[in-house]
């Protein structure tokens, strides 16, 4: 499994080749909390049933992300959240977070899948 972003230029670019699901209530509450690192090319993604107010904070995460709020595969939102204080929400059918720095060049209405 990989997460690739199409900008409408350059098709597939990889962002991440070593994916997690978080597909039940426990593991998507759990997050990446606790966990002291992850590897660059990682990303753990959270898919919900339909769209609705999904929110994400760092408490006991001691590094920073890269959170996309996805509908539809189009990026609603993006937003670097900071290690231990970050907090953010916004509308989404899909989740998706990264090491931070691994969604540069990412922007609001391009299009990330989970291949």
């Amino acid at each position: 499994m990989r997460v690739v972003h199409d900008d409408g230029t350059r098709a597939g670019n990889t962002l991440a080749t070593d994916v997690d699901t978080a597909d039940s209530f426990l593991s998507q509450a759990r997050g990446l909390m606790f966990k002291r690192s992850i590897p660059d090319d990682y990303a753990l993604v959270f898919r919900f049933d339909e769209v609705g107010s999904r929110d994400v904070h760092m408490v006991f995460v001691p590094f920073a992300l890269d959170v996309l709020w996805l509908t539809d595969e189009e990026v609603q939102r993006k937003e670097r959240l900071s290690a231990w204080t970050g907090i953010a929400k916004a509308e989404a059918d899909q989740l998706i977070e990264l090491p931070a720095g691994s969604a540069d060049g990412v922007e609001v209405g391009d299009t990330v899948r989970v291949e």
